[in-house]
C-alpha cells in the first residue's frame, strides 16, 4: 500500500485497512435515553401494522414498562388517530417534547406537526428518511424502556433508514393470511436478515373469525401460512389475530387504550 494516497472515495482495492465504513448511525441528544427499539414492519399496506404497534404499546405500558411510540410511516401517519391524540407537539429546551397518551405512552408522528392531518405528505425518499432520524435524535425521549416504531410498509428508502441508523433490538413482522402476502412478507424478512437485524415476531392479522353464537373458527382467507414462515426462517414468537369489529372501531375512535383484553397481550410478553 505505498502508493495509497487515502483518497478512499476513488480506489477501488477491497479489503483496505485504511477505508472507512460510512457510519448511518442517528444518536439519541444526550437528555433523552431509550433502552430497547422494536420495528414493526410489513411487506405490504392494508394488513393492520398501526394497530399492532398500538397494541403492543398498549400491553407494555400495562405491564409498567414506560413506553414509546415513533410513528415512522411519515405518509400514513396513523398512530395519533388510534391513541385519540390531536394536539401539535410544542418544542423544549431540549428538543421536541413527545404527546402523551392517557396510559402515559409517549408519541411522536408528522401528523402532530401539521396544521391540518389531511394534508398530504409529498417528499422524496431522502426528505423522509431524515425527518425519521430527526424523530430519534431531536425529540426529548425520557427515559423510555421501550419504545415501538410504527415503521412504513414495504423495504423502501425509510425502512432502510431505520434498519441502517437506529439501534433495532428485533423487528415484529406483520401479515395477513393470503398465499400472495406471505409471499411479500418473504421480502421483508429477507431484507431484515440482509441487514443483520433479528425477526423475533410474526403477527398474522385476520388471521379467522369467531363466530359469537357457537365459537366455531372461521378462515375467510383460508388456512394460515404463520407457522410455516415462521419455521422456514427460525423466528421465535407468532400469534394469529381475529378480526374483531369492536376492536377495529376501538382503533378508529382513538379509544386502542381502552381495550381490556389486548390479543397480544402474552405475545408482548414473549417478544419482551
Amino acid at each position: 500500500m505505498t502508493d495509497c494516497d487515502h483518497n478512499c472515495s476513488g480506489c477501488g482495492v477491497s479489503g483496505c485497512g485504511e477505508r472507512e465504513e460510512p457510519d448511518f448511525r442517528a444518536y439519541l441528544n444526550e437528555n433523552s435515553s431509550v433502552k430497547k427499539v422494536f420495528g414493526v414492519v410489513s411487506g405490504k399496506g392494508g394488513v393492520g401494522k398501526s394497530m399492532i404497534t398500538g397494541l403492543l404499546a398498549c400491553a407494555a405500558a400495562k405491564a409498567g414498562l414506560k413506553t414509546a411510540v415513533m410513528d415512522a410511516d411519515i405518509t400514513g401517519p396513523s398512530i395519533p388517530t388510534a391513541f385519540g391524540l390531536s394536539q401539535q407537539l410544542d418544542g423544549g429546551e431540549f428538543g421536541m417534547i413527545p404527546a402523551v397518551t392517557r396510559l402515559g405512552i409517549d408519541v411522536v408522528s408528522l401528523n402532530l406537526l401539521l396544521e391540518d392531518k389531511s394534508d398530504p405528505v409529498v417528499w422524496r425518499g431522502p426528505i423522509l428518511g431524515g425527518v425519521v432520524k430527526q424523530f430519534w435524535s431531536e425529540v426529548l425521549w425520557e427515559d423510555e424502556d421501550v419504545m415501538f416504531i410504527d415503521m412504513p410498509p414495504g423495504t423502501g428508502d425509510v425502512a432502510l433508514t431505520i434498519f441502517q441508523s437506529l439501534p433495532l433490538e428485533g423487528i415484529v413482522v406483520v401479515t395477513s393470511p393470503q398465499e400472495l402476502v406471505g409471499m411479500i412478507v418473504e421480502k421483508a424478512v429477507k431484507m431484515a436478515n440482509l441487514m443483520n437485524i433479528p425477526v423475533i415476531g410474526l403477527v398474522e392479522n385476520m388471521s379467522y373469525i369467531k363466530c359469537p353464537d357457537c365459537g366455531k373458527i372461521i378462515r375467510p382467507f383460508g388456512e394460515s401460512h404463520i407457522k410455516k414462515l415462521a419455521v422456514q426462517y427460525g423466528i421465535p414468537h407468532v400469534a394469529e389475530m381475529a378480526i374483531d369489529p369492536e376492536l377495529a372501531k376501538a382503533v378508529d375512535e382513538g379509544r386502542i387504550e381502552e381495550i381490556k383484553d389486548n390479543p397480544l397481550d402474552k405475545f408482548a410478553k414473549e417478544i419482551l
